[in-house]
């Protein structure tokens, strides 16, 4: 197995005993995980066994037994040794050592736990001490700490094997109790409610944890591995809270979002045979990665502007020979680099990557689909050090005119010795069934370095091979110069989405500006019904599998496309069929001119239909970025007609390097006056419309969806 997925080992204590037999844990199956380990305190005089006298031999022996049980490990023995003709020892008498010479020791113990010769003898002079003597006081004094430690450890496994013992019994009944919702009757395996099958998956999460830290704790105390029944098969750990911005998975999204099409239907987890295999190709493919984005010329080369790095093909095939083999007949290659400084924690960062549900909530625009298929690792030292996750994806171009491109890859983290953390994406095409893939994933995800004042640096490499025969004429040029796909898109993305986090996670907001949310807890959720309007709009307008678009004009590049969708049982949207419509053109106008007029409500007359001619006017906003275009607002139109009652608008607009958005949908006023006050927002219903336009060259693609 890679060094790269392994626990590391330490080195053991000697398990050689007096008669010089090798002990081995084989007969240890009895000690429980509360048991002490003695191990050092029991074989150390052995040091000196080739150079003692048997009646020496005594009195180590019993200065050892005398000083592990003193709270210090400070008694020593002094007088003479046994009488080799007399079959009754002496009474051997035992002193303490002053209170001075225990202080000295302990104070040297904290700077040097394993003095060597010339200590010891230095410590001897200076306390009056037998070198032996202070030897034999730091080995028990290491035993006594060793000893302490363990028992601390072994304390809270006790505790997580109870609670785990616990829910076990619990989930078994709850299992042998359900009934069928709709009959009443007792129900199959595998038809259990969501609560139970969440019970389900935290158990198999704590198991592994468990038998993760046994295997740990057995290294090194010699104690056996307790294993527990597997009730279920594993699976991807729960999602890591970090407070605002964890909003992946809300009761409106979960159909739409993690519907499985065609493609991920078609993928299961890979068998036992596949994950060696998996294993080496992840830990080449890591190797890759850091060289790709650490490597110069030849193999990066400047753009024509100057701007951009391209990627020397030729340069490539040489340093790495071996890759996903032969690429496939129609495929391209879309290769870039990029850089930037984003305001999030390295570690925060690396939990937001590795979980499936804040990854595709942070890179909605990008993703419109994933999930995890099989965890093969979890990492090690309670981090995701060593993590290895078998996943699928969708990645998506806000626009039916542009294939989403699935993927079957497997994801590697890990800490490297300098600190940075790097994640690593690459393809499994070679075990992947059919459909035969559209898009390949060579070695591709970013390097992470830790800055001042909780800022990461961060590198990403985007390294593909598609087939985007696919994609309209209007995005051919957007899409094959890598600004739909590339690594300059993934870090404008992620640089904005941090900055939106850190605003929404702030305190200290100043209440001069009229219209300012000030209460924290409706910050939170206004931008949580924000951020699930947004993750909406991007997934209903994409040419993703799970969706189904009909043309209603003509072959204009301007054509209208028009989906259907059923809405049942969904708390966030209204119920019945949603009708979606969506059309592309070009603009050959500046993107900030378009983002501004589109953000300004004394231009919103000549645009949307939602102000059917009235007065518009902002109500309150939250500023989540650098530019001041990046915000969440709350519109009021007041209608000219007075029969007809006044309405609101939430609206979220972002702008970056390479996108912006501008997205809305009418809101109830008593829904929100609820949002404001911190209520859940999960339930309040949206529909949502929007703009979505790229930049390229002072031009800009429109995406329009209502």
């Amino acid at each position: 197995m890679p060094a790269g997925v392994m626990i590391p080992t330490r080195n053991m204590p000697s398990m050689i005993g007096v008669n010089g037999n090798v002990g081995g844990s084989g007969s240890s199956s009895g000690l429980a995980l509360g048991q002490g380990n003695m191990m050092e305190g029991q074989f150390h005089h052995l040091d000196m066994a080739h150079n003692t006298f048997e009646g020496d031999m005594t009195r180590i022996r019993d200065e050892e037994f005398d000083s592990t049980n003193t709270k210090s490990g400070s008694e020593n023995q002094e007088g003479g040794s046994g009488d080799e003709q007399d079959p009754r020892p002496k009474k051997k008498r035992y002193h303490r050592h002053t209170q001075h010479q225990i202080q000295e020791m302990e104070a040297f113990f904290k700077e040097c736990p394993h003095p060597d010769d010339k200590q010891r003898k230095e410590l001897s002079r200076e306390l009056g001490l037998e070198p032996l003597q202070i030897k034999f006081w730091f080995q028990n004094k290491r035993t006594q700490m060793k000893t302490q430690h363990e028992r601390h450890e072994n304390t809270q496994l006790r505790n997580e094997n109870e609670k785990l013992r616990a829910d076990n019994m619990r989930y078994r009944e709850a299992l042998s109790n359900a009934s069928c919702p709709n009959c009443g009757g007792p129900t199959a395996i595998g038809e259990m409610s969501f609560d139970e099958h969440h019970l389900r998956l935290e158990n198999t999460r704590l198991r592994e944890e468990i038998d993760r830290i046994s295997a740990i704790a057995a290294r090194y105390v010699g104690k056996p591995v307790l294993n527990y029944p597997v009730i279920s098969p594993p699976m991807p750990p729960r999602p890591v809270d970090l407070g605002v911005g964890n909003f992946g998975g809300q009761p409106g999204l979960g159909g739409e979002i993690y519907e499985a099409g065609d493609l991920l239907r078609s993928i299961s987890a890979p068998t036992e045979a596949d994950k060696p295999m998996i294993i080496e190709l992840a830990v080449a493919a890591m190797e890759e990665l850091i060289r790709m984005a650490q490597m110069d010329e030849p193999l990066w080369m400047n753009s024509l502007d100057g701007i951009e790095s391209v990627l020397n093909e030729d340069e490539y095939t040489r340093i790495f020979p071996h890759g996903l083999g032969p690429k496939p007949a129609g495929f391209k290659c879309e290769a870039s680099r990029e850089s930037a400084v984003v305001i999030m924690n390295h570690i925060n960062l690396v939990e937001y990557l590795m979980d499936v549900n804040q990854w595709s909530t942070l890179f909605s625009g990008i993703v419109s689909r994933a999930l995890t298929l099989e965890v093969l690792s979890t990492g090690v030292a309670g981090n995701y050090n060593g993590a290895l996750q078998v996943m699928t994806a969708e990645f998506q171009l806000p626009t039916p005119l542009v294939p989403t491109r699935e993927s079957y890859y497997v994801r590697y983290c890990k800490q490297h010795a300098d600190g940075t953390w790097a994640v690593v994406d690459v393809s499994l095409d070679n075990i992947r069934p059919s459909p035969a893939p559209r898009c390949r994933r060579r070695p591709s995800g970013c390097l992470i370095q830790e800055m001042p004042n909780g800022y990461s640096k961060v590198t990403w490499v985007e390294n593909v091979e598609v087939d985007d025969r696919g994609v309209h004429n209007l995005y051919k040029q957007l899409v094959s110069s890598g600004h739909a796909f590339g690594a300059k898109r993934w870090i404008a993305t992620l640089d904005r989405q941090c900055e939106r986090l850190a605003s929404a996670m702030a305190t200290n907001i100043p209440a001069g500006d009229a219209g300012v949310i000030t209460n924290q807890e409706g910050r939170k959720s206004m931008m949580k019904l924000a951020e699930r309007m947004a993750i909406s709009f991007c997934a209903g307008v994409s040419a993703s599998t799970a969706h189904t678009w009909t043309t209603l004009s003509g072959t204009g590049a301007d054509d209208v496309r028009v989906m259907t969708r059923k809405s049942v049982d969904d708390p966030g949207r209204p119920p019945g069929i949603v009708l979606s419509a969506a059309t592309s053109f070009w603009l050959p106008v500046p993107p900030k001119r378009v983002f501004d007029f589109l953000r300004d409500e004394n231009t919103r007359n000549e645009w949307d239909i939602l102000s059917n001619g009235g007065v518009v006017q902002e109500m309150a906003h939250i500023a989540n970025g650098r530019d001041t275009g990046n915000c969440v607002s709350l519109i009021r139109v007041n209608s000219a007609n007075s029969s007809q009652s006044n309405m609101l608008i939430l609206q979220e607009s972002c702008t970056d390097q390479t996108a912006s958005f501008v997205i809305y949908a009418p809101v109830d006023i008593v829904a929100m006056n609820v949002v404001l006050n911190g209520g859940d927002p999960d339930y309040v219903a949206l529909l949502p419309s929007g703009v979505c336009y790229f930049s390229r060259r002072n031009r800009s693609t429109w995406s329009r969806h209502g």
